[in-house]
Order: C-alpha cells, then structure tokens, then sequence
C-alpha cells in the first residue's frame, strides 16, 4: 500500500525489530540522489512511502532506523537515505553480502537471487521509470513492492545456512562496514580520484587536475547539479594538460563552453595559477618492484586456495586492491587483516611478508 502519511506508520514499524527495506531514487539531474520511494517489508505487509508528499517525516525518520534492516547490494540506499535524513539504521544485513560468503556470485543481483533461492522470476520492466512522477501507477507500486517482498525470506534461508557454516558474524560484520557514514560524505578535496584521465598526469598538471576537480565538486554541490553538468572530465582533463594562463587562452581549450567561460573563467585561471606553486607536492603511487610483484602472486595465489576451499569466489575473501595496499603499504588498517579475515586468511598473509 502507497503511504504518504509516514508518521501513521510508525505504530506498526514498532512491533517489528527487523524490517526490509529498498529505495527507488532518481539522480539524472542532480548531484545528490534524490529519494522518491521508501519500500518497507514487515513479514506480513509491505508499505511504499512517499517521502514526495510534503509531510513531515522527523518521527518516523527517527522510528525506521531503529530498527535492523535487509537490503540487498545497500550502499545506495543508505546513501540516499543519509543523505536525505541524516540518519542510518541501527544494523543491517546486506543479503548480496550474505550470498557471496556462501558460494554465490559476489555481486549477484536480488532477482537472481531470488531465483536462485525460491525458484521465482521477478519483473524487470519498471528499471528505468521515473519514480518522482505521481501519480505513481499500480503497476509501478506492485513492481516496488516485489523488490523487498522477498528480503526478509533470503534474510532467513541465507542466515540459517551461515549459521551452519559458522559465518553468519562474517555477513554481520561485512554489512555493518556499510554503516561508516564516512562512505557517504563528499569530499571536494578527493573528487580527482573520480575524474577520468587524472592519474596519467604529472607534477603540475596533475595539482591543476586536482584543483579543477575540487572546483567542480563544490560547484556541482551548491548547485545540486550533475558533475558532469559543470564540466566534463574531458574538459577539465585538457585544462589541466594546456595550463592556459589567460581569458583569452581558455577560447582554444577544445569542448570548453562559452558560458563557462563567462560564468568561471576567472576562476579556472586562478585555480591553475594555484597548481604552479603546487609542484612537487604531487607522487604518483609508486610501481611495484620486482619482489613486491612476487609476493603479491603468492599472496593471490594463498588466497585463490583458501576461497576455494571455503567454496567461495577469491574475490569475496580478499580483494586484489587490498592485497596490493598491503604488499605496498604494509596497511595493518586493512580489511584483511582484522575481524574474521585475519582469523581465515590474514595471519598467513603475515607469514608471508
């Protein structure tokens, strides 16, 4: 059922600790993901909530996230909703998660899941809708509600077979990583890591990359605008390269709008000017030696034959990126070297170092 009065659900969402929980978003012209639809499983009902209504949602905001939820692949759900409430559930059980940790594809999605699980096929047609139109139809409501009609079901079969296994606190502790609200904070002063091209630039070019991307970042977040809106990667990637010094130098850089000239062409000169006195500043992350690549290998290697016998996907016990933060950096903040990781596989990476 479509709830637009959300505090007059919040009755019944007391008389239940776990509840299952997905969201439907819509981001294509903004920069922050904007929600349009909370679905909420009880066990024996399913509400939509519409948080477009205009109603004040402060008390049941306050009342949902007191509760554990299951999601399924959650990272973006719990990033709309924090950023949308500022709040975060209590707990969670991420059931792509739990999946992994027994043998299934480490990024399954939940109408495979589903199948795989109860032999049901799920309909795939609503993908792409645009859920800030209202009304919204039945056949969108039906379509949300299937998305966690089946949560809090794979909740109890993939709980129990953890439980057999002895893994069960692995999916507890892997979910709950979610809830670090770090995740889900910007941070201007990163946003080159996203910006395609930077890392092949170098000394001067690449503090300017760093900057323009910090630029753009605050720009997109105080217009609540795509990035790309602002700028394209393109663009701030050939700034970066030509480091034009002047107005009139910004006419020949190749896509670059006019308007943005008018707009910010000032500030992308001193945004440039700034990176020149920023050389050096910048080390690309250093390459591997020859040693490093073979310890690495056989760390893989270590770790390809101990997922194999936990009869999961390598991946899914160790990533390749946190072996290599560790052959590299000797991280003792990894990952795989705290919590049940250790206890599987970290102690004999140790070994290895």
């Amino acid at each position: 059922m479509l709830v637009d009065q959300p505090d007059a659900l919040c009755a019944q969402l007391l008389e239940h600790d776990r509840i299952g929980v997905d969201t439907e978003f819509m981001r294509e012209k903004t920069f922050f993901a904007e929600l349009a639809l909370l679905q909420i499983a009880t066990g024996d009902r399913i509400f939509c909530v519409d948080p477009l209504s205009g109603s004040d949602m402060a008390t049941f905001w306050k009342t949902v996230t007191d509760r554990t939820w299951v999601l399924h692949s959650a990272r973006q759900d719990l990033e709309v909703v924090y950023q949308t409430a500022a709040r975060m559930p209590a707990s969670i059980f991420d059931t792509q998660i739990a999946a992994a940790l027994l043998g299934f594809a480490p990024q399954i999605g939940y109408a495979n899941l589903v199948k795989e699980l109860f032999g049901i096929e799920l309909a795939k047609s609503h993908t792409r809708a645009d859920w800030s139109r209202r009304p919204l139809t039945d056949a969108l409501l039906h379509y949300a509600a299937e998305d966690v009609e089946f949560l809090l079901p794979a909740y109890a079969a993939l709980a129990e077979a953890l439980d057999k296994k002895g893994r069960l606190s692995w999916a507890e502790e892997d979910s709950a990583e979610l809830l670090d609200t770090s995740l889900y904070e910007i941070d201007p002063q990163s946003a080159v890591m996203r910006l395609k091209g930077a890392k092949n630039l170098r000394g001067p070019k690449r503090s300017a990359a760093a900057r323009l991307a910090a630029w753009r970042e605050t720009e997109a977040l105080r217009a609540n605008r795509p990035r790309q809106w602002i700028a394209r990667d393109a663009v701030l990637i050939e700034l970066a390269s030509q480091l034009p010094v002047t107005l009139d130098a910004l006419q020949h850089i190749e896509g670059l709008p006019p308007g943005l000239i008018r707009r910010s062409g000032n500030t992308l000169i001193d945004e440039i000017a700034s990176s020149r006195a920023d050389n050096g500043s910048y080390r690309p992350p250093a390459a591997p030696n020859e040693a490093q690549k073979s310890l690495l290998k056989r760390m893989q290697k270590l770790t390809t034959e101990c997922a194999a016998d936990l009869g999961v996907a390598a991946e899914t016990l160790a990533a390749k990126k946190d072996l290599a933060r560790v052959v590299m950096n000797g991280d003792d903040s990894s990952r795989l070297l705290s919590g049940w990781r250790r206890r599987v596989i970290g102690e004999e990476l140790l070994k290895l170092l």
